[in-house]
């Protein structure tokens, strides 16, 4: 344990650290401590854990600002998860007429809001298949 500590802390002083993108001094595409993505990627194991990262900061956020979002049927979370994944907690709040309709179980008008955003014109067939399922409370099958 102690190897790895230590091993650690000296790639953190060689490599630094960021968690943001950035160009090494050879100019190739980092993050982290000396991720080259150019040359290396991400795993699928690292892609899945941010995946899952991202989904809980989506859900914690949506707690925050639409409290109520946790009462309605499953396929109508997962389109409030998506839309704040994708829009974030500024934007989405933005929503105040969608949400409101949302809260009061008007679907039909909740998806009509959605595809007449700026959003959906941005997202294309995303918003169809978000406003569908909003609308129908079904899931959305390919």
């Amino acid at each position: 344990m102690a190897v790895r500590n230590s091993l650690e802390a000296q790639l953190r002083l060689h490599e630094g650290y960021s968690p943001k993108l950035y160009k090494c001094s050879q100019g190739f595409r980092s993050i982290g401590i000396g991720r080259n993505l150019d040359a290396n990627g991400l795993r699928p194991d690292e892609i899945a854990l941010m995946l899952a990262n991202d989904i809980a900061e989506a859900k914690v956020e949506l707690d925050k600002l639409a409290p109520w979002w946790r009462q309605l049927d499953d396929v109508r979370q997962k389109v409030l998860v998506d839309m704040m994944f994708n829009l974030g907690p500024k934007t989405l709040a933005g929503f105040r007429n969608t949400l409101r309709d949302i809260e009061a179980g008007k679907y039909p008008g909740a998806a009509k809001r959605m595809l007449a955003s700026r959003w959906a014109k941005q997202v294309g067939s995303r918003a169809h298949r978000l406003a569908a399922m909003m609308l129908t409370g079904e899931d959305y099958r390919s």
